[in-house]
């Protein structure tokens, strides 16, 4: 009995063969284009992306400033790790 393994590997070689020797080429679809929707998502982590989202700037102002993470973290009104978080997804650093 062969291995199935090795069946599906000559089976999508075979396809692929056929497919690209027919002429076709592969076409590459932008993100979100193809109306998939992640299933990753929640509303919940959405809504708390959001609240990230508002409070960034702010942040981003007291890095750029040379603010310590702790202390612009409650200036903000947050925990150090919310901040840290918010940095990290912003693309900024807090001087250490």
């Amino acid at each position: 009995m062969p291995n199935p393994r090795d069946s599906i590997i000559e089976d999508l070689n075979r396809k692929l063969e056929q497919f690209f020797g027919a002429g076709k080429s592969v076409q590459e679809i932008a993100s979100g284009v193809s109306a998939e929707v992640s299933m990753f998502g929640t509303s919940h982590s959405n809504r708390l992306r959001a609240e990230r989202d508002k409070i960034a700037p702010r942040l981003k102002e007291l890095a750029d400033a040379g603010v310590l993470l702790n202390k612009a973290a409650s200036d903000v009104g947050i925990d150090h790790k919310r901040a840290r978080l918010i940095a990290r997804e912003n693309g900024f650093k807090f001087k250490s």
